[in-house]
């Protein structure tokens, strides 16, 4: 996904605007308002978005856990064998660094600092077990649920974090994320997380607070004295261990100390997140993706 400029500038396209709109309104009440009136909205075209299945009892404790807090803890969402699918998989496919987009290596081949870097978005869709995951039903239910309509599939990310002495900046530190009026990101680790390997990290009832007007970070030591060391929860977990978490709540990703971090990220939205740019690429697997979900990631490939 190419990703566009994070406030108006020469190139501005009018499509944009509404990226704009929801990041000016920091009130968690007007936000509310807002992404109901538009869930309803998207209900009265596509429906509530919910697949058939009657939903299970983990179910109804995630979602009871992601309003209250902000996040649920999935448990395993993929086995060893699926994970190691995955490796095997991505094991030479490139990566670029996140600092430095044009600047590409293998991960046995990671130049010395490069913090965090990912996989191209055509290997993250040709991943095995991605877009199953993605549309799973449970998880779809979940999403569908937090929303209030159908949800759209808006990001989908393969991303390493690398292990290193420096301090916590950017996705490192502290802060929310931006990306909608409400969304949801699912976390799926492909590596074992413990407490030197990088653990997502969250402020737990943040996602119902006020935000701010420009994008900013929070030192731990800010967060800790606004809302109290005992709020903040690292999250650790096996290879296939899953979280679902609303990021407008305060997070971070702890950089690693000891070893590399692979993570899955997966978010739904109301809406596209309008600073990005997609590019459906045709899909001819053996899935049969709901195509208004998938829409900004996948189009029926042409009979041929």
């Amino acid at each position: 996904m190419a990703i566009t400029r994070l406030s108006p500038a020469a190139g501005f396209r009018p499509a944009e605007a509404p990226y704009y709109a929801q990041r000016m309104v920091v009130g968690p009440r007007a936000r509310r308002l807002v992404a109901g009136a538009l869930a309803a909205l998207v209900r009265g075209r596509r429906g509530a978005g919910l697949p058939a299945e009657t939903a299970a009892g983990d179910e109804e404790g995630w979602l009871r856990s992601l309003h209250a807090l902000g996040y649920a803890r999935l448990g395993a969402l993929l086995g060893p064998e699926q994970v190691a699918h995955v490796h095997a998989f991505l094991a030479d496919r490139l990566l670029a660094d996140l600092d430095d987009p044009a600047r590409t290596f293998t991960r046995g081949a990671a130049p010395p600092g490069v913090r965090m870097a990912d996989h191209r978005l055509e290997d993250v869709l040709a991943c095995p077990h991605v877009l199953e995951l993605a549309n799973r039903p449970a998880l779809l239910r979940l999403a569908a649920r937090y929303l209030g309509c159908a949800p759209t599939l808006s990001a989908l990310r393969l991303r390493w974090s690398f292990p290193g002495r420096w301090a916590g900046t950017g996705l490192q530190a502290f802060h929310r994320d931006l990306d909608d009026w409400r969304f949801v990101k699912l976390f799926v680790y492909l590596t074992d997380v413990d407490e030197g390997s990088g653990p997502f990290v969250q402020v737990a009832g943040t996602h119902l607070t006020r935000g701010s007007l420009r994008a900013r970070s929070w030192s731990d030591a800010e967060v800790e004295r606004a809302h109290g060391a005992e709020r903040v929860v690292s999250f650790l977990g096996a290879a296939g261990a899953g979280l679902a978490s609303d990021t407008y709540g305060l997070h971070k990703g702890a950089v690693p100390q000891d070893r590399l971090r692979l993570q899955l990220q997966l978010q739904y939205s109301l809406l596209p997140v309008y600073a990005y740019r997609y590019e459906p690429r045709p899909y001819r697997g053996p899935l049969r993706p709901d195509p208004y979900v998938n829409r900004l990631f996948l189009r029926q490939a042409d009979p041929t």
